[in-house]
């Protein structure tokens, strides 16, 4: 018989919205799978976000994902050796690189955009428009730079 320590314990609103927003993941590994994207796990494409919109040193890269330079090398690494990213001289700096999306890694974000979007859909299926658009809101005013919780 498992002892109950404390049967008031109640999740933490952190600790929930990581448990749905890592709900997705299995749905996201079968769609990279389905598209013969392999090598690359849920946590790892993250990583594939900033770069939508153009390369990013390392660096740059670790402060837009708000995690270590060392967890983005790791990454990153992974990434480049299964053909997601490569890594490009610096026009400016020859001593940097900058890492870019190969035409595998947008094929990665566009799995990650539909699966998210199928996920969207199933959560609109359950809450409604109006609960959902207010989801939203309330995760953007959240992520808003004018928020004291983004302030860290």
């Amino acid at each position: 018989m498992r002892r109950v320590v404390d049967a008031e314990w109640k999740p933490t609103v952190p600790a929930l919205v990581n448990l749905v927003a890592a709900s997705g993941a299995p749905h996201l590994r079968a769609a990279f799978a389905a598209a013969g994207l392999d090598g690359i796990r849920p946590a790892q494409a993250v990583a594939l976000l900033p770069l939508a919109a153009g390369g990013l040193h390392a660096s740059d890269l670790a402060d837009r994902l708000k995690v270590s330079r060392q967890a983005v090398a790791q990454a990153i690494a992974e990434l480049e050796r299964h053909g997601y990213v490569t890594r490009v001289p610096d026009p400016v700096d020859a001593r940097a690189r900058i890492i870019e999306l190969t035409p595998r890694g947008r094929q990665a974000l566009r799995v990650m955009r539909s699966s998210a979007l199928d996920l969207e859909k199933r959560w609109q299926e359950i809450l409604g428009q109006d609960r959902l658009g207010e989801l939203r809101k309330i995760l953007l005013t959240l992520l808003s730079p004018e928020s004291p919780e983004s302030a860290g």
